[in-house]
């Protein structure tokens, strides 16, 4: 087949086991093909450079509807009742584009996924297409993914146990099950952890109408309540608001849990507390540089006390500050022996500067 000026080919209507597959052009060090085949839920993509020999064996007999989109026409392949493919061609104004594999930003969630949670959300419509308004909130929902998926590249887990506090309905909780079900092939158990009835028992309603078998909420206050007393793999806190977040780290560190996705919100613990009597005093003089670096202290000394607590941590910016001014995830990842490392630094600064800090008291009981 001529793939000259090739610019995508859409196979739909399916016969087989795909139910729908793109290709498209890619040039790297050298040409090649890369074809995406959505499964139910689930997206698998392949890389070849034989053509002809991957449409007679993935393509052909396998799809009703074959379009092939060049620079210039469309080449529409129908198949009838007898097999056979009926041909018929169209003008139209495409363009062949640099086909780099770099020359867009390739999104973990692509558009045309069947993934629920992103209509109910307003991201995409009914039929998975991205909403152009939405379209920044699109990005940050992969940004969040990506630096989960990061993580988790090369680690070989086959079963988690994810626990997700003040999950709130941000269906966040419903794209991270979504991400390790069907796009990562992981056998989960979720629990989102709020404080509203109304909200959980809605989140549940919702968990049963996409088919999330493994996806729970539940009422919760991770500051006094017992909860989840299994083996955790991860935990999820995001804007989970002031000290709450302090305790689901506390409770991450003392059940051990392997990975940590932390981006904390209303750090006023420190802001409340802390006073001047060290090097540090001009940044208390003005309130609105006084609460920015109290929220930056805070986050520095969890992160502090986590690697003394056996986790390799850094702190990544989650989304543009354009979008939120709680910009700062904290990822660890436990695998190293805990420590003391930071811990008369930490004490130092609560000595010279009178703050208190949630996690700090949490985890020196």
């Amino acid at each position: 087949m001529n793939t000259q000026n090739l610019i995508r080919l859409t196979a739909t209507d399916a016969l087989g086991e795909y139910k729908k597959l793109t290709v498209r052009p890619v040039q790297g060090k050298t040409a090649y093909f890369q074809a995406e085949k959505y499964k139910n839920n689930q997206v698998f993509h392949t890389n070849f450079e034989d053509f002809d020999a991957f449409f007679a064996t993935e393509i052909e007999g396998k799809f009703k509807q074959i379009s092939i989109f060049y620079e210039g026409k469309t080449v529409l392949l129908s198949r009838g009742g007898n097999g056979e493919y009926r041909k018929k061609e169209t003008k139209n104004d495409l363009k062949a584009q640099n086909q780099s594999h770099d020359r867009e930003k390739r999104y973990l969630l692509e558009e045309g996924e069947e993934v629920p949670a992103l209509v109910d959300l307003g991201v995409f419509t009914k039929d998975y297409k991205i909403v152009k308004a939405k379209y920044d909130k699109y990005k940050q929902i992969n940004r969040f993914l990506e630096l989960v998926d990061d993580a988790f590249r090369e680690t070989g887990e086959t079963s988690l146990t994810i626990l997700d506090f003040e999950c709130g309905k941000s269906y966040l909780t419903f794209i991270l099950y979504y991400y390790f079900t069907f796009k990562k092939g992981i056998s989960v158990k979720v629990i989102g952890y709020d404080l509203k009835k109304d909200v959980v028992e809605r989140c549940n309603e919702i968990a049963k109408s996409y088919g999330y078998s493994s996806l729970e909420f539940v009422v919760a206050d991770v500051t006094k309540d017992v909860l989840y007393e299994e083996k955790i793999d991860m935990i999820v806190t995001l804007h989970a608001c002031d000290t709450a977040t302090d305790y689901a780290l506390a409770y991450a560190v003392e059940k051990g849990a392997k990975y940590i996705f932390s981006v904390p919100c209303c750090q006023h613990e420190v802001n409340l507390s802390i006073h001047q009597g060290g090097d540090m005093d001009i940044f208390f003089r003005y309130g609105i540089v006084k609460e920015r670096v109290s929220a930056l202290l805070t986050d520095s000394v969890r992160a502090m006390l986590l690697e003394d607590a056996g986790y390799r941590v850094d702190m990544i910016e989650f989304v543009d500050f354009e979008h939120s001014p709680k910009n700062i995830m904290i990822r660890g990842r436990k695998e190293k022996v805990p420590s003391r490392r930071n811990e008369r630094e930490i004490e130092k600064l609560v000595e010279t500067y009178g703050f208190k800090q949630k996690l700090y008291e949490l985890l020196k009981q």
